[in-house]
C-alpha cells in the first residue's frame, strides 16, 4: 500500500472549512464520550536554538470512521529572520489504526492553521450571541486568516477589526478580505469591543484589558500554547464563562496557565469543556450570559480529524504523490 505525500497546497485544497468545522466538533464529542485516546503533548525544549519540538499523538473513533496519527510540530521564533523559514513547521503522520500502515504524511503547518480556526468556530457557534456580526482579531499572522474564514461559517460576520503592531501585516490582511467584509485595522481595544474576539499572539503579558471587552463578547483565546504565555487580563478570566479544550493542557500551557500557577484561578472558575457543551452535557450560551472565553491549546484529536478530511478528499481527487514508504511493493 502506498503512502500519500501531501504538501501544504494539497492540504489546503482538500480541507474546506465547511467540512472541517463539523469534523472538529465530532472530535470534541468523541473525546468527551471516551471514544478517543490522546496522551499528553510532550515537549523537547531547545533553548540553544530558541525553540522547541512538540509531539501530539491521538486515536479517534467518531463512529463512521476511526483513525490514528501523530503531529511533530515546532516553534522557532528566530526562523523568519535568520533562515527565511516559518516560525512553526510541522509534519502529520496519518495512519490506519487496524494495520498501522501510514496512509499519509502531510504538511502539519497548514493542517494546524486550518484546524485551529475550525476549533474557534465550534466554540463560537456554541458561545457567541446568535446575531454576532463583528469579529475582532488580535494578531495578524497566519492564524488570523483561518480564524475569519472558519468563524464566518457559523456567524454572519460583516465587520472585521484586525490589530497588530506590524502595519504591513495588517495591510496585507485587509487587502485579502476587503472585497468580502468591512475590514479595517484598529487598536486592541477596538477589536475587543466586537461581538467575537480571537487572540492569536505569543505574548507573555496580557494585552486585552477588561474595560475594552464588550459586555457580551465571546473570546477565543488561541495564542497561548506553552507555559508562560498569557493574552487576557486575569479579571476577564475570573468574570467570564470559561470553557477549555483539555484540562491538563490548559492548566499547563493554555491561556489560564499563568493565573492558574499563581493561584488566581482554580477548578471553580472553569465552567466546563467544549466537549461537554457539544455533547449537550452543559449548555453553551444562555440568556443572561456576559463574556465567554474559550481557552484553546490545540488538541491532537483535532489534527487527526482534520487529516481524515484531507486524506479522504485527496484520495478521491488523485492529489498528492504516492510512494512505497514500506518498501513492500
Amino acid at each position: 500500500m502506498e503512502t500519500l505525500l501531501l504538501n501544504g497546497t494539497d492540504v489546503r485544497e482538500n480541507a474546506s472549512m465547511a467540512e472541517l468545522v463539523p469534523a472538529i466538533e465530532d472530535a470534541f464529542a468523541a473525546f468527551e464520550r471516551g471514544d478517543a485516546q490522546m496522551p499528553a503533548k510532550s515537549y523537547v525544549d531547545l533553548p540553544q536554538y530558541n525553540g522547541d519540538f512538540r509531539s501530539m499523538p491521538a486515536y479517534l473513533d467518531v463512529g463512521e470512521w476511526d483513525a490514528a496519527g501523530v503531529k511533530w510540530v515546532n516553534v522557532h521564533p528566530d526562523n523568519p529572520e535568520k533562515f527565511d523559514l516559518p516560525t512553526v513547521l510541522g509534519t502529520m503522520i496519518y495512519s490506519d489504526p487496524e494495520t498501522a500502515v501510514p496512509l499519509s504524511i502531510m504538511d502539519g503547518r497548514e493542517l494546524t492553521m486550518l484546524r485551529t480556526g475550525a476549533a474557534a468556530a465550534v466554540a463560537t457557534d456554541h458561545l457567541a450571541v446568535p446575531d454576532a456580526d463583528s469579529l475582532g482579531i488580535v494578531g495578524a499572522g497566519v492564524q488570523s486568516y483561518t480564524q475569519l474564514r472558519a468563524i464566518s461559517q457559523v456567524r454572519d460576520i460583516e465587520t472585521v477589526v484586525i490589530s497588530d503592531l506590524d502595519e504591513e501585516r495588517v495591510a496585507e490582511f485587509v487587502a485579502t478580505f476587503e472585497d468580502d467584509y468591512d475590514v479595517r485595522g484598529g487598536t486592541v481595544a477596538e477589536a475587543a469591543a466586537c461581538d467575537v474576539l480571537s487572540t492569536v499572539t505569543p505574548v507573555e503579558s496580557p494585552i486585552v484589558s477588561p474595560e475594552s471587552v464588550g459586555d457580551h463578547t465571546h473570546i477565543n483565546a488561541m495564542g497561548a500554547d506553552a507555559a508562560g504565555k498569557h493574552e487576557l487580563a486575569d479579571e476577564i478570566l475570573l468574570e467570564a464563562k470559561l470553557v477549555i479544550d483539555d484540562y491538563e493542557q490548559t492548566t499547563h500551557s493554555g491561556e489560564i496557565n499563568v493565573p492558574w500557577s499563581e493561584g488566581v484561578l482554580d477548578d471553580d472558575d472553569i465552567y466546563g469543556s467544549v466537549g461537554e457543551i457539544v455533547t449537550g452535557k452543559k449548555p453553551g450560551r444562555t440568556e443572561g450570559d456576559g463574556i465567554s472565553v474559550f481557552d484553546s491549546t490545540g488538541l491532537a484529536i483535532q489534527d487527526v480529524a482534520a487529516a481524515h478530511v484531507v486524506y479522504e478528499h485527496a484520495t478521491e481527487r488523485g492529489n498528492g504523490y504516492g510512494f512505497d514508504l514500506l518498501g513492500l511493493a
